[in-house]
């Protein structure tokens, strides 16, 4: 990998978004390997921190009522443990943008070693809860950033 992240807010490499995360000791278990949740939680702050770098104003958007970004599927597959340590790079790629919804696919890597990865679909849903149409800046900005290779 060529492009390191470092800003708090990651890096965007042409399609994808690169984010550093670090192993401590919080996030493992007694034999010093990441509880499996930690993934979750790292790939969520990598997508919070990618919007942040497209210019998409989350906090903005919930306290005016217009709504926001929610998880609507994700199959994440663990394919090595990360431990105690480890300097991880998660990379985040929209995979298909939609009016109200885009597929992504994340990975955590220890150097050229996946770690983990999620297929997710995230829709942007109204302060009720129901699936509404991102706005238009916003789906401008994900076009932008589209991965057409992936799978």
């Amino acid at each position: 990998m060529d492009v390191r992240p470092n800003t708090p807010d990651g890096v965007i490499d042409g399609d994808r978004h690169l984010y550093a995360v670090r192993a401590y000791y919080e996030d493992t278990d007694l034999s010093g390997i990441v509880y499996h949740a930690n993934y979750l939680r790292w790939f969520e702050r990598a997508r919070s921190d990618l919007l942040r770098r497209l210019e998409i104003d989350q906090r903005a958007a919930i306290e005016e009522g217009g709504g926001a970004y929610a998880v609507s599927e994700i199959n994440l597959k663990y394919l090595r443990p990360a431990k105690l340590d480890d300097d991880i790079v998660i990379e985040t790629c929209c995979t298909e943008l939609k009016a109200a919804s885009c597929r992504m696919h994340q990975t955590a890597s220890r150097g050229d070693e996946l770690l983990a990865e999620a297929h997710l679909r995230v829709g942007f849903v109204s302060p009720g809860g129901r699936p509404i149409r991102q706005p238009a800046p916003w789906r401008e900005a994900f076009a932008r950033f589209v991965d057409t290779t992936e799978d």
